[in-house]
């Protein structure tokens, strides 16, 4: 489990668009990653 201050893995997904999106592309910027409960689940 990542702690406040952890560096994120290089996550590498397609985008809402269908684009290919890697988290490391953003390096050397500010980034604020959003993490929510699977749907119907308790949380």
């Amino acid at each position: 489990m990542l702690q406040p201050g952890d560096k994120a893995p290089d996550i590498k997904l397609e985008s809402d668009t269908g684009e290919a999106f890697q988290l490391s592309k953003l390096k050397d910027n500010k980034v604020v990653l959003y993490f929510f409960p699977r749907a119907d689940t308790p949380g």
